[in-house]
């Protein structure tokens, strides 16, 4: 280590001082070189045990991402398949399947209130049933519905076959929704368009499918998910969930995603499978969905089952 001389100059009022050499430590070039070299060493060595752990953070943080994805995407499909209308799902292939989803439901009036009914009355003041021996319009609503229907919905009752009510046999809209004249007629009453419904299961069940802007029906589509990853690692498919207005025909195959939301990206491949009738009383049916989402060369595949309750 060497010193470097400073010289004390004469002060303002030109008295001479004496010139002294002070010793300031200091460095050489050498010095720092190999300071500056050590240093780098010191530095490589610790990024070899910070970069796997850094990797590992970043890799755990991006399956962690795909998880909720995924997870999210099959319990949003799960819960729509769960409140569909019963046999309701149409499934032209494993990459998509369709359904109608049910804003809400109850029990209707099966018989007249021999009761509550006066000797003589008129429509607006007896009870209403539902007559499926004959075309109706109207009935009063037996159970409380959690979500009370608007005017342009539509009502359900006893599809046994999935294209029966996207045909419209057995569904019309309702033009108007009151409380029923008389509580002990029930809580409300429903007056649709003229329809004669088949004859349902005991309980007198019905559905009510929101009209959702003319598109009632919601279709889960994987598009473009063939198996494999891009240049960046991820996968090439994209879920969506496409809303579009009855079709009575059985669909053929899946129908195109233009306009559809987006459910989920980077879908790697996907599987939905659907068995209508599973059991011996053949009364319900099975989902069961996977999907498989890549990113940055990272995979996560998860998959869900969803119970389908076929009786009307």
């Amino acid at each position: 280590m060497n010193t470097v001389p400073i010289f004390k100059k004469a002060d303002v009022h030109g008295r001479g001082a004496k010139a002294s050499c002070v010793g300031v430590p200091g460095f050489t070039l050498v010095e720092l070189v190999l300071v500056i070299a050590l240093t780098g060493v010191v530095a490589a060595g610790l990024m070899v045990f910070f970069i796997p752990a850094t990797n590992s953070y970043f890799d755990a943080r991006r399956r962690a991402g795909l998880t909720d994805h995924a997870d999210t995407a099959l319990r949003r499909m799960a819960r729509d398949i769960r409140i569909a209308v019963p046999n309701s799902i149409r499934s032209p292939g494993n990459q998509c399947f369709e359904l109608l989803p049910t804003l809400t439901g109850g029990r209707y009036r099966m018989a007249s209130d021999v009761v509550s009914d006066a000797a003589t009355c008129t429509s607006a003041t007896c009870s209403a049933p539902l007559d499926t021996s004959q075309s109706s319009t109207g009935f009063d609503v037996l159970s409380p519905m959690p979500t009370l229907p608007a005017v342009g919905d539509w009502v359900v009752v006893g599809n046994q076959n999935p294209n029966d009510v996207y045909a419209g046999t057995n569904r019309t809209a309702i033009t108007a929704i009151a409380n029923a004249p008389n509580a002990a007629f029930g809580q409300q009453r429903l007056t649709f368009g003229a329809q004669q419904f088949p004859l349902g299961y005991a309980g007198g069940r019905f559905s009510i499918v929101a009209n959702n802007g003319g598109a009632p029906a919601v279709f889960y589509i994987c598009d473009g998910a063939d198996g494999t990853v891009d240049a960046q690692g991820n996968g090439k498919g994209t879920l969506y969930q496409l809303s579009r207005p009855f079709a009575p025909a059985y669909p053929a195959s899946c129908p195109a995603a233009a306009g559809a939301a987006v459910v989920t990206r980077n879908v790697r491949s996907c599987n939905f499978v659907y068995s209508p009738s599973i059991g011996s009383t053949q009364q319900r049916g099975f989902v069961w969905m996977q999907l498989d989402l890549s990113e940055s060369n990272e995979t996560l595949s998860l998959s869900f089952g969803a119970h389908v309750d076929n009786v009307p």
